[in-house]
């Protein structure tokens, strides 16, 4: 049935983007009303189940706060996993086949549990390899190496990027003068402290830039940076890694050795050679937010990308988000399909005519490449969990072009064709549409057995 708008605007002062989200009837809507036909064909209530998923708690953890990574999720929720199901396995192997930044496999270490992952941006696949396999680095040395650095060299800033325009003058100045200091380092140095200052590097770029990401990359008009600031800023994020370094040494040596491996690899396509108890991950949700223009700062210093293709190239192989190529839509031909699926992109469709104007025509099949993705994320995970094993995501759902996305569900879904049970679906936290702000989303956790 053809829903009636809300509140029927027609100002000509309003562009036509005001108009249609003004004119929205979705408008004061709730996810968890539009999500009952779906529950009830899956047969299963969703829980309410207050957590704290989000990265932001991780600034505070030890070797977590490395590192800002805003699109993770907690230590503490990837910790009440482990004591949750502490009863049915005693030492887990455990997978997250989306690493990002590391968290799964920082915590797992933690707990003395072999760990793997697989990640598909290079930038990110590094910071959570040092995260995990710079244990056992003398905190000491480490302090040395940093304060004897040399500034007779600069590095030169990348140049595919607006550099100038990321940071100020002097403030750029200052971080190729870094930056020269580390890549000079004589090789007699050992790799893994080099790695540990190009990780603090990256993680201050950031925070003295003109930029904030909050969540997605963008300029902050009011931002002021002291000069010094690259300078004050590294050498605080290196005294918080040697201080780290101590504490691990000191209260987790045992497990300094346990097996914690990532591969830069695609989890569409990787063949895992581990069969795991658990598989904990967050899959790159179904919107606007670019995870590899969000990054780009950090991958050109580092030298993970050189130009534009680099970051296209990385982007277009990922789960598929609304910023890809019209191109690498045109040639998409689905695997996986269902009727949920194919309603939703009706109703996309429909709704993208009636407005006139949407920022992707060719949003409908956007959506069903999200799926087709994370159906084959599945396929290759579900038949290496072992018997009465887990898997266990968090996800978050959509509105798009006023059409509803079940997201955790229609993933729930994936992973019932192929075979797990559906045990829970909860509901971690709200979450407000990024454009009708007053309509309810929200973050669930989905957990999937095996029989």
């Amino acid at each position: 049935m053809q829903q009636e708008y809300l509140f029927p605007i027609e100002h000509k002062e309003c562009s036509a983007r005001q108009r249609n989200i003004l004119n929205s009837p979705k408008q004061l809507g709730d996810s968890d009303i539009d999500s009952e036909p779906y529950l009830k064909e899956l047969g299963v209530d969703i829980l309410y189940k207050k957590q704290p998923i989000q990265f932001t708690s991780n600034v505070n953890e030890a070797i977590h706060r490395w590192a800002p990574y805003v699109q993770g999720f907690s230590a503490s929720f990837v910790q009440s996993i482990f004591d949750q199901y502490a009863q049915d396995y005693n030492r887990p192997t455990v997978l997250d086949p989306f690493t990002g930044c590391g968290t799964v496999q920082v915590q797992s270490k933690l707990n003395g549990f072999r760990s793997f992952g697989t990640e598909l941006n290079p930038l990110l696949k590094f910071i959570a390899e040092t995260k995990l396999n710079c244990w056992d680095v003398s905190p000491d040395e480490l302090l040395k190496i940093f304060n004897n650095l040399s500034f007779n060299e600069v590095t030169s800033s990348p140049k595919f990027l607006k550099s100038e325009k990321h940071f100020s003058k002097d403030v750029l100045k200052n971080l190729e003068k870094l930056k020269g200091a580390i890549d000079n380092l004589s090789s007699r140095v050992d790799k893994k402290i080099i790695d540990l200052l190009n990780l603090a590097f990256s993680a201050i770029l950031i925070e003295v830039s003109n930029l904030k990401r909050s969540p997605c990359l963008g300029y902050s008009k009011n931002k002021r940076v002291d000069s010094h600031a690259p300078f004050v800023l590294l050498n605080q994020k290196v005294y918080q890694i040697a201080e780290d370094l101590e504490t691990i040494q000191n209260e987790y040596n045992d497990f300094i050795q346990v097996t914690s491996k990532v591969k830069l690899a695609n989890a569409m396509e990787y063949n895992h050679q581990d069969k795991f108890d658990l598989v904990i991950t967050s899959p790159p949700y179904m919107n606007g937010l670019d995870y590899v223009i969000n990054y780009k700062i950090e991958m050109g210093w580092l030298g993970f990308a050189e130009n534009q293709i680099d970051l296209k190239k990385v982007k277009d192989a990922m789960v598929v988000c609304d910023n890809v190529s019209k191109g690498l839509i045109k040639n998409f031909r689905p695997t996986y399909n269902n009727e949920w699926i194919e309603n939703i992109k009706s109703n996309i469709s429909q709704n993208i005519m009636r407005r006139g104007k949407y920022r992707r025509q060719d949003m409908p099949n956007i959506v069903h490449k999200y799926f087709d993705d994370m159906f084959k994320v599945f396929e290759k995970v579900v038949p290496k969990i072992k018997r009465n094993g887990r898997f266990i995501l968090v996800v978050g759902d959509s509105l798009i072009a006023d059409v509803y996305v079940p997201t955790d569900l229609l993933i729930a879904r994936i992973g019932k064709d192929l075979g797990l049970r559906l045990e829970k679906i909860e509901k971690a936290r709200n979450r407000r549409s990024g454009q009708i702000r007053s309509y309810k989303l929200r973050e669930t956790i989905i957990t999937l057995k095996k029989s």
